[in-house]
């Protein structure tokens, strides 16, 4: 399924011509998770404070320490091509954890394992046609995969020797990652910003571009100007704009449009 080439990125649509309207910032804003990290986090976006590093993401692989738990989720990763998203996702996510040492590293990164493990117990055939298409950030779809998420993590991660505590931190940011437009904590800001930044590897864009059924070029033209700037950190903006800038080139999309 093929968009048309003048297509907007301003007014990103579905392959049937529907608008998909932004991300509403003020949905949660008023929640006292989002305006506690918003008054510690001032600045947008947030300044890194320690090792930024924006080469290609396939020289740093995700660390082997997370086997155990990657193995009791085998099944949830053959899903909406999981098996790529998230490993590429935890390996930026282990980037961003770096560039923030004061972050809680084991959280972000076994929440970002986990947080799209709920599209293997949802209806697989209303994927991609409610969860990419249309007003998709509202579709129901998108809420129960996030619920679905948080039954795996809560069935996976006690026998683990997770503790209950744990475990509720990782569901808190499962649980809105999609369809909860504003962080709650740091943790939080820095797994959504890894569930983005895949999309920029070359990898994320021949995938995810399929879903949304556009062009690479259409595709990428959408990372520029919808998703860069809902990116929160630092260190993901610099990671976002150097990908993109090879993506582009290596995919040629300046031509091939």
């Amino acid at each position: 399924m093929r968009t048309p080439d003048t297509q907007s990125p301003q007014t990103s649509s579905d392959a049937a011509g529907t608008v998909w309207p932004a991300a509403d910032p003020a949905t949660h804003a008023e929640d006292p998770r989002a305006t506690a990290f918003a008054a510690a986090h001032p600045v947008r976006p947030v300044p890194a404070t320690g090792t930024l590093d924006t080469s290609p993401i396939a020289g740093t692989p995700a660390a082997e320490d997370l086997d155990r738990l990657w193995k009791a989720v085998v099944e949830e990763t053959r899903s909406r091509g999981n098996d790529i998203h998230l490993p590429i996702s935890l390996a930026y996510a282990e980037r961003l954890c770096r560039a923030y040492p004061e972050a809680d590293a084991e959280l972000v990164r076994v929440a970002i394992v986990l947080h799209d493990t709920g599209w293997a117990h949802v209806d697989e055939s209303r994927i991609l046609s409610e969860g990419f298409t249309g007003d998709w950030r509202k579709a129901a779809i998108r809420f129960e995969h996030e619920a679905e998420g948080c039954k795996v993590a809560r069935r996976v991660l006690p026998g683990l020797g997770y503790s209950d505590g744990f475990t509720a931190r990782v569901c808190e940011i499962i649980d809105g990652h999609d369809t909860r437009h504003v962080a709650f904590s740091l943790e939080d800001a820095l797994v959504r910003d890894a569930d983005r930044l895949w999309r920029f590897d070359h990898a994320g864009i021949a995938l995810a571009s399929s879903w949304f059924g556009m062009t690479p070029a259409v595709y990428t033209d959408r990372l520029a100007a919808e998703i860069i700037p809902e990116l929160i950190t630092e260190a993901a903006y610099a990671m976002g704009t150097a990908d993109l800038a090879r993506s582009n080139a290596l995919l040629k999309t300046g031509v091939i449009r």
